[in-house]
């Protein structure tokens, strides 16, 4: 009977490992990616098969904001996201201490400014309210923008995260709002301008180069970035994730929808 009792747990603990290492490899193979909708959530959804045939199930959770995507990615509730550029990203690390790092670029978005009240940059009014993004660094894209032309000056040691404290020069006397990056454009109508991350203008139907008063230049340092904890730049998943992002399908389905230069892919 002590032989039986013995075998019998034997094989109990026998099953018991094997099913925690089948679970594990199980996980191991699971990618959760946080991303905003458009253009990243759609981007990712054309490479899940791609990842599929490598073994690895692509989970992606959607989010309309900025700022969770990065603390369930730094928690290791995401383990990646997709939705934000590099200066984001830092400036992130650095208000809340965290540990994120760039795992590959992916493509720029134009940041512009659009009305719905005037039809060109000139026709802008003295004193005319612009509203902004309160992200610091988008904040400060922002203004980097309207300096690039002649709207307004910074200070020389303003970088890019300026803010209007920073503003050396306002020759239109422009006012500003600093509102969350995922309501400009709902509050465009009620300024005379606004300053749009194109993964907002996208959905609401601006396109950069056909709206836009003023687009971004095509040298933008803004890339947009597949983030991942530090030190899992080189996981499997993600590398293969990456490589997917910068594939074929993800080109055609570019030029396809974006014809307008909306979205810009890069190689870097």
């Amino acid at each position: 009977m002590k032989k039986i009792l013995t075998i019998a747990l034997v094989i109990l603990v026998a099953a018991t490992l094997f099913a925690a290492g089948t679970k594990e490899q199980s996980t191991a193979k699971v990618l959760t990616v946080g991303a905003t909708p458009e253009p990243h959530a759609a981007f990712l959804n054309l490479v899940v098969d791609d990842l599929a045939a490598q073994g690895i199930t692509l989970k992606i959770r959607e989010f309309t904001d900025y700022v969770t995507p990065n603390e369930a990615l730094e928690t290791g509730e995401l383990d990646a996201n997709f939705f934000q550029h590099v200066p984001y990203l830092e400036s992130f690390n650095k208000d809340r201490g965290y540990h994120l790092a760039n795992a590959g670029g992916i493509h720029v978005e134009p940041f512009a400014l659009y009305s719905k009240k005037y039809k060109t940059l000139a026709d802008l009014p003295q004193g005319a309210t612009v509203a902004i993004p309160n992200d610091p660094t988008n904040e400060g894209r922002a203004l980097l923008l309207l300096q690039s032309a002649g709207l307004l000056t910074l200070g020389a040691n303003a970088g890019l995260e300026a803010t209007p404290m920073d503003i050396a020069k306002n020759p239109k006397g422009l006012k500003f709002r600093e509102i969350e990056a995922a309501s400009l454009p709902r509050v465009l109508q009620d300024v005379d301008a606004a300053i749009i991350n194109g993964n907002y203008a996208i959905p609401a139907g601006l396109i950069a180069t056909r709206d836009g008063l003023l687009v971004e230049g095509s040298d933008s340092p803004y890339v947009n970035v597949v983030a991942v904890k530090q030190g899992n730049e080189n996981d499997p998943r993600i590398v293969a994730l990456v490589k997917a992002l910068r594939g074929d399908k993800i080109k055609e389905y570019v030029a396809a929808h974006y014809t307008n230069g909306e979205v810009v892919l890069v190689s870097k």
